[in-house]
């Protein structure tokens, strides 16, 4: 397959199986040290294959971390920094994160704060990360199971994303990606939604991920420090984030990001129905979309507390109020929609009587 280019704010986002452009890059720079950071996960699965696309790569220092949202956080990255120290990197190095979304955002944070800021490029080796976590610019860490709070806007050199690293992940991963690529559609183009809600996860092609890309990549360049547009990118998130950090500090099995994200769009319809008008018809074809892909997440009253905590320190919340990003039909979508919280509790009901319904 030939490389294929889509230019975003000061670097490519190039598609290669092959990472033979990884290997020109490294090659065209004279790096005084280069790092890769990796999970204990894509240490085992996913470096192997970046060692054969490369033979002679080999000057090299792995950090390695321990894999899950969990770790993703302000400890991890003082970790990150020491190792950084002791291999001796400097003001000139560079920093491969290889990874899905808690690699590239931790990593591009550790990379822009470390020193104030040395080179780093994005390799994401889940679907989630190839159509997301990697492309745009942010980074961040979680606090107190708050996403993303801790972070910097910061460009990385290039993007790298190989569909080969696919083919190490487990269906749920696969899953947890397409949710993402679902909400670019809804957000922005009707006609690619229509095209993949009926798709199984597996059948999700590099061509899907390149068109997925680019809607996002046409989004972040318009609004690269989320002013305004940019926002429509949070569509689901406002509850979804919510749900994944309740999930993840009292589930055994905690949501995967794109699992919370899909429950969170759902009770987000419902909003975009009842505040900004969407169509009835519209919002159960939402519905029976993300529960034909997704499983059913089932919670309690008890927690609507805390998730409303959990919704009040959001990143784009104004004031005491409660941020939204709501469609007005599939492939529209509105920006800074301010919902009181009693509404709130209505869509978390909503959903709560759907999957407890069997509709």
């Amino acid at each position: 397959m030939n490389p294929h280019k889509l230019p975003s704010i000061g670097y490519d986002v190039i598609f290669d199986d092959t990472l033979t452009e990884l290997h020109r890059f490294i090659q065209q720079h004279t790096y005084s040290k280069i790092l890769i950071l990796t999970d204990r996960n894509t240490c085992i699965h996913c470096l192997p294959v970046l060692q054969e696309a490369m033979p002679g790569f080999d000057g090299y220092d792995v950090i390695e971390v321990d894999p899950g949202e969990e770790n993703k956080n302000i400890d991890f990255c003082v970790g990150i920094w020491k190792m950084m120290l002791d291999f001796g990197a400097d003001r000139q190095s560079l920093l491969i994160n290889l990874g899905g979304g808690v690699i590239t955002d931790m990593g591009g944070f550790t990379a822009s704060t470390f020193k104030r800021g040395i080179d780093f490029v994005q390799v994401p080796t889940t679907l989630l990360s190839q159509v997301d976590a990697s492309v745009g610019g942010k980074t961040g860490v979680d606090m107190d199971h708050v996403k993303n709070i801790i972070g910097t806007f910061a460009q990385p050199k290039a993007v790298f994303i190989a569909s080969t690293f696919l083919r190490t992940l487990n269906q749920r991963q696969l899953v947890s990606g397409f949710a993402e690529i679902i909400k670019h559609g809804l957000i922005a183009d009707r006609s690619f939604y229509e095209a993949i809600k009926g798709l199984d996860a597996t059948a999700i092609s590099l061509e899907h991920i390149r068109h997925s890309v680019a809607i996002k990549n046409n989004v972040v360049t318009q609004d690269p420090l989320e002013k305004g547009l940019r926002k429509i990118l949070n569509f689901g998130h406002t509850i979804g984030h919510a749900l994944e950090g309740h999930s993840l500090a009292n589930d055994r099995n905690p949501l995967l990001h794109g699992e919370a994200i899909a429950a969170g769009m759902i009770c987000e319809a419902y909003l975009a129905h009842r505040l900004n008008g969407l169509s009835e018809d519209a919002l159960d074809d939402i519905i029976q979309t993300f529960r034909r892909h997704f499983p059913d997440y089932s919670y309690d009253r008890e927690i609507y507390e805390a998730l409303l905590a959990l919704m009040k320190n959001d990143k784009k919340n104004a004031g005491h109020r409660i941020g939204f990003s709501l469609l007005s039909t599939i492939g529209q979508c509105d920006i800074d929609v301010f919902v009181e919280e009693d509404v709130i509790v209505e869509s978390l009901d909503f959903y709560r009587n759907l999957i407890g319904s069997g509709r």
